[in-house]
């Protein structure tokens, strides 16, 4: 390359790498646009389907109701077509339908109507001039004997709204009788839809056919009966019997998100709806906070893009320092490997790293809106909810925990977190933002490392380390509790003479098989078994006296005798045996003494037994007697 060309080469280099960084930042911004809108679009159809499913409940609970009142209403027919409208006959369904009405909270008021407008019964009556009504006329001129579900109309007795049922009765010869009403309180549905708590500014609608209100939580006595037939939903031409719905309400003027649901048999529209401010307020919240970030990202990447620039312009020799910069930079722009969350006050995933998939094998649109600490191993949960609490209530800046979790395909794994704080501007504490790694593997390394530190390797015995930690804990115990311990020391015979007659892997077996014997005999849950080193064997009996102590000895020593093991050069026996040497003291007498006290006496007391001819126990009280005989005294 020649210096002109190198020289435009170099004059370029600055521009593509300034294009770059443009290019970089646009992408990110584009990226994280597309990602908040696609989560904004995501609960919006998530909120369509939760209301469209209480749309349909709700509605199918109008049905419900007025195929109740039905039942009734027919019954009444049937007997006012059979028997007449005579007084006794009108007696009677009065007594029915005043014990019907009190049984049938739903049940506004039951009434009998003659052909004349007239009420021959009633319990609870609708109004007072009933033959202008627009349910009389239409039974009236109507001959059609199915159920009339009319508008909501005003008592005049007690002044509630009601919607009306109601079917017409023949006279015997065939012409009208009269009409059969019932009604159900408009109260009374808007209070059933109360329990329903599907936003603070929600609101779920029960409309007539022709666009009046039947029912409306909440204001259900300010807006029943208003006509809602000059809304865009109405006015559509061809009505689909559900769907959902966007609009502006012309009752409270809110924008809405909604679901409706038109009945297939009654002349009933139910519309479930939530305010879309108060629905999006949270994510638009999440993603201000997620955009600022990028933003402040993206001002980062300009800035190290500038400086790489002017770093350009020194000379080639720094191309290789610049491509090993930018590379970083790339590698620090994509993102962590670890999982990061965001956790809000009520203790849900606001946002979830797409790193998830590869820590805890969900992705992040999955775990977005579940609980935080779902996940967690209940025996862990205590501790990482204090901490969460202590966060959230500004107690804590920051915070780094180790705990047990859930994995999607593996049954349980360890993650490392490291949790902080994010604050309001006024601040007031936002939520936490959590940063949590996989130590599976290392926790599995030092679940490894501790137990090869306590466990001997041959025998699977507690090993010599073992043994003095436990020592000189049961010695503290003990002298503490004014308890006893008592130790057992065991010795193969003749085990060197063993090794060399059958080989050092026969020895090892036999190790194992005596390892195996003695741990069977230590049998509560604080004797520890531990090999002591080469072929003697250690037994702590914490708490325990003398003749317990001897009692267990003496069990190991006949165990590995009856085992049978042959041993030819052991002659006097035959087999393997060993010797046993037991001693028992109370810490809190021997003040002058320590847990080497117990050792020292256990090993005399083995000494004692093997210079008494082996395959025998010996307790530390009879060293004494032992010890001259032994120094050929």
């Amino acid at each position: 390359m020649n210096v002109m060309s190198y020289r435009a080469g170099s004059s370029r280099l600055p521009l593509r790498a300034a294009a770059f960084v443009v290019l970089t930042c646009t992408a990110i911004l584009a990226i994280s646009g597309w990602r908040e809108w696609s989560s904004r679009d995501a609960l919006l159809r998530g909120t369509e389907t939760e209301m469209a499913n209480l749309a349909r409940s709700l509605t199918q609970h109008a049905e419900d109701s007025l195929d109740l009142l039905d039942s009734g209403v027919v019954g009444v027919v049937s007997r006012l077509e059979m028997d007449g409208t005579d007084p006794s006959t009108i007696a009677k369904l009065r007594n029915l339908l005043e014990v019907r009405k009190k049984a049938i909270e739903r049940i506004h008021s039951l009434a009998i109507i003659d052909d004349n407008g007239n009420w021959l019964t009633s319990a609870g009556a609708v109004t007072s001039t009933l033959s202008d009504d627009e349910f009389f006329r239409h039974h009236k001129f109507s001959p059609k004997r199915e159920a009339y579900v009319g508008r909501p109309i005003k008592s005049l007795v007690d002044g509630e709204w009601v919607v009306t049922l109601s079917r017409r009765f023949n006279k015997l010869d065939g012409s009208f009788g009269g009409v059969v009403l019932a009604t159900i309180s408009a109260n009374y549905l808007s209070h059933f839809y109360q329990q329903f708590l599907i936003g603070r500014n929600s609101s779920i609608t029960l409309v007539h056919g022709d666009g009046i209100i039947i029912a409306r939580d909440p204001s259900n006595d300010k807006f029943v009966g208003r006509s809602v037939v000059d809304g865009a939903l109405f006015r559509q031409s061809k009505l689909q019997p559900s769907g959902a719905y966007n609009f502006r309400s012309l009752l409270d003027g809110v924008d809405r998100v909604s679901f409706y649901k038109r009945s297939g048999r009654l002349p009933l529209l139910l519309i479930a709806t939530v305010d879309r401010d108060e629905l999006l307020a949270p994510w638009r919240a999440a993603a201000i906070s997620r955009m600022l970030f990028v933003l402040a990202l993206v001002l980062l990447i300009a800035i190290i893009g500038a400086v790489l620039v002017r770093q350009l312009q020194r000379g080639q020799r720094m191309a290789t320092a610049l491509v090993e910069k930018e590379a970083h930079f790339r590698l620090l722009a994509e993102g962590s490997s670890d999982m990061v969350t965001r956790i809000g006050l009520d203790e849900r995933l606001r946002y979830v790293s797409p790193s998830s998939a590869r820590v805890v094998g969900w992705r992040a649109n999955q775990l977005i809106g579940t609980p935080a600490l779902a996940g967690i191993h209940p025996e862990d949960l205590p501790e990482i909810q204090a901490i969460v609490d202590a966060l959230k209530r500004g107690e804590r800046e920051e915070a780094r925990v180790t705990y047990r979790n859930v994995h999607r395909q593996k049954s349980e794994i360890w993650l490392e977190s490291t949790m902080q704080i994010t604050r309001k501007v006024t601040g007031e504490v936002e939520g936490v933002v959590a940063i949590s790694r996989d130590i599976t593997e290392q926790k599995n390394l030092e679940n490894k490392l501790e137990t090869l530190a306590t466990e001997d390797s041959l025998t699977g015995l507690a090993n010599r380390r073992c043994f003095d930690e436990r020592l000189a804990e049961e010695w503290a115990r003990a002298y503490r509790d004014r308890s006893s311990v008592g130790l057992l020391m065991i010795d193969v015979d003749h085990f060197k003479a063993y090794n060399d007659e059958y080989g050092h892997p026969a020895g090892d077996a036999c190790l194992r098989t005596v390892a195996k014997i003695i741990a069977t005999e230590a049998q509560r849950v604080s004797d520890l078994a531990a090999r002591y080193g080469g072929e003697e064997f250690a037994v702590l009996l914490p708490n325990i006296d003398a003749a317990g102590c001897a009692r267990i000895g003496e069990r190991i020593r006949q165990a590995i005798r009856a085992a049978g093991l042959v041993h030819s050069c052991n002659e006097s026996a035959g087999c393997v045996t060993a010797s046993v040497g037991g001693a028992t003291c109370r810490p809190w007498l021997e003040r002058t003494g320590g847990p080497g006290t117990l050792v020292e006496a256990a090993d005399r007391a083995l000494y004692g037994a093997k210079q008494d001819g082996r395959d025998r126990l010996v307790m530390s009280v009879e060293v004494f007697n032992l010890l001259p005989m032994a120094s050929g005294q």
